[in-house]
């Protein structure tokens, strides 16, 4: 396990409304900092980090066979992009072990599923702002879609050469990606440490929100660093079939508790 306080000592504390906890400035290769703790994290509870990547490959084969045998294939794109928006809260088991680790406690797999147990309403509650965020990314992926490839989506086996080598392929691409783009920016600036801090401390969705959007005002340059980080990850293991998510997802939710713990101060 890494230890914290020896990369916090450079950082410095910003200021914040009075309601808000303190709001550390950081670097702007801080992200690849967190991403050192989070591999020493995975090979301290490797059975943990790697089932619950396990359980995202698995997921993600359920949702496309699901996705073909109603004939939906053309969502398969969408609703992988749309994993992002809810991969924060995927990840609440993986914040749980970091924090364990932190603590000098051995993850076990009854204390990691507490973890969902601990401020469940708060949890829950950004659960559903999530999800609309998904439902709203997906509504506006289909429309973009009918306005392009027109009300009847191709077959399957057109279905690749539809998006990527057609006439329609680059205004089709560049449209859907600033729209998910705008819509994903949101969902990080609300969720990049108000999951962990709700799991850490008794507090209340809004404040958590507050304070994730706070952490990404007070540090611009780190956090799109850090998204474009996310992004990479989560977009490598998705284009391996899926399978690199069992590496993806773990690296990144621990990386995002070490994220939570060195930017967001104790109130004195």
């Amino acid at each position: 396990m890494v230890d914290m306080t020896s990369f916090r000592g450079s950082v410095q504390q910003s200021q914040t409304t009075a309601f808000l906890p303190p709001i550390r400035a950081v670097e702007d290769d801080r992200p690849w900092l967190w991403l050192t703790a989070a591999w020493r994290d995975m090979m301290a509870a490797p059975a943990i980090s790697f089932g619950f990547g396990a359980l995202a490959v698995l997921s993600s084969f359920i949702l496309v066979a699901g996705l073909a045998m109603k004939e939906l294939e053309y969502l398969i794109l969408p609703m992988a992009a749309g994993f992002m928006l809810l991969g924060p809260l995927f990840a609440v088991g993986l914040y749980e072990t970091s924090r364990l680790l932190e603590m000098g406690e051995k993850p076990t797999l009854w204390k990691v599923a507490q973890a969902y147990q601990r401020n469940a309403t708060q949890i829950s509650s950004i659960g559903m702002v999530l999800m609309m965020a998904l439902l709203a990314w997906i509504r506006v992926a289909f429309l973009i879609f009918a306005l392009f490839f027109s009300s009847e989506p191709p077959a399957f086996d057109q279905l690749v050469d539809r998006i990527f080598f057609s006439a329609e392929t680059i205004p089709f691409l560049l449209t859907g990606t600033v729209f998910g783009a705008v819509i994903a920016a949101g969902v990080f600036a609300i969720s990049v440490v108000s999951i962990p801090m709700l799991l850490d401390r008794e507090t209340d969705l809004f404040t958590a929100m507050a304070t994730s959007i706070a952490v990404v005002r007070e540090n611009i340059r780190p956090m799109m660093v850090w998204a474009f980080l996310v992004a990479l990850f989560t977009s490598a293991g998705m284009v391996t079939g899926f399978l690199g998510l069992a590496l993806a997802l773990p690296l990144i939710g621990h990386a995002s508790w070490h994220c939570y713990r060195d930017l967001v101060g104790q109130r004195p």
